[in-house]
């Protein structure tokens, strides 16, 4: 991976994806925020997050061979859904195997589109040992959520956008789940932006980064206890780990609480419809576990769709 590759990216990837918006978060009753604090809502996005960026540009540099027998994924959710999506778009079947935590407004999405939902374990990575078994059964080809080059790549197309549509921003912050986002929109703002703060954000209960870089290696944690899906991981991949330690600033953590008020001003406040990981960069905000400069500018995303904030 590298800003060539994911460059190329935004050029194979564009008409299969919509160009989000982003907003600037002012008048807010719900919480207080920065002067200048933006979001970028890939909530809009196809399959309703950032993920189709990466699952569109793995697809379209496969050797057809390889899509034959249709794909297979594990996910917490927003991977499954943007694999679907391109099984639908190349006419092969998707198999996608989820933990018992996901959402189960997720599977519905997921079986809309056609894919053929499984679950397995309570935790992604256990999910993720399942779709690999049936990928060596069926001949399925396996898409990775993080550990893939083509995945990262298309990733990193988020920053790609966000470079243009606000300039300067002094401080990103980005939710972390395997690690594959913040990966390639770090490589791409640093290269662009070198003075750029880049904050990953990731669940107490599930520290994958965080426990890693404390390490100075890559470590499997203990046991996954959030109950964020999309952010629910006990190991990240070594790749991902060399390249985020070289362009992410710090990471910060944050409860499952933070990220489930986050996305109830979300939706109260500014009518965004988010899921808990979509709320993360409103949440380290929010419960003080980032604290910006004065006059930072401050740039984050909801990167997933959902109804975790509509509830309350």
């Amino acid at each position: 991976m590298s800003v060539e590759t994911i460059l190329a990216a935004a050029d194979r990837i564009r008409p299969f994806i919509r160009r989000t918006p982003v907003i600037k978060l002012e008048h807010c009753a719900g919480a207080q925020l920065p002067e200048e604090f933006y979001l970028k809502l890939e909530c809009l996005q196809v399959s309703g997050s950032f993920k189709v960026r990466g699952a569109v540009n793995r697809v379209k540099t496969l050797e057809p061979e390889k899509l034959k027998n249709g794909l297979v994924a594990a996910s917490g959710g927003n991977h499954g859904l943007a694999t679907a999506y391109m099984a639908k778009q190349s006419g092969v079947p998707a198999t996608i195997f989820l933990p018992t935590n996901a959402s189960p407004l997720k599977e519905q999405k997921l079986k809309n589109w056609g894919a053929d939902v499984r679950y397995a374990g309570a935790v992604w990575d256990e999910a993720h040992e399942a779709a690999q078994a049936f990928s060596a059964k069926s001949g399925a080809f396996y898409m990775h959520p993080f550990a893939d080059d083509a995945i990262v790549s298309g990733q990193g197309t988020v920053a790609v956008e966000m470079l243009e549509q606000v300039p300067d921003v002094d401080l990103y912050l980005v939710a972390i789940g395997g690690g594959g986002l913040i990966t390639g929109m770090s490589q791409m703002i640093k290269a662009k932006n070198p003075n750029a703060r880049i904050v990953g954000v990731e669940p107490v209960g599930s520290p994958t980064l965080h426990a890693s870089f404390a390490a100075g290696k890559v470590v499997r944690l203990p046991e996954v206890t959030t109950r964020v899906a999309t952010m629910a991981c006990g190991c990240t991949d070594d790749s991902i780990y060399e390249v985020a330690r070289q362009h992410v600033d710090d990471i910060v953590l944050i409860t499952d609480d933070h990220m489930q008020h986050a996305a109830e001003v979300l939706w109260f406040e500014f009518g965004i419809a988010a899921d808990l990981s979509g709320a993360a960069s409103l949440a380290a905000l929010m419960s003080g576990a980032v604290t910006p400069g004065k006059h930072d500018k401050i740039a984050g995303l909801v990167c997933g769709a959902g109804v975790d904030g509509l509830g309350a």
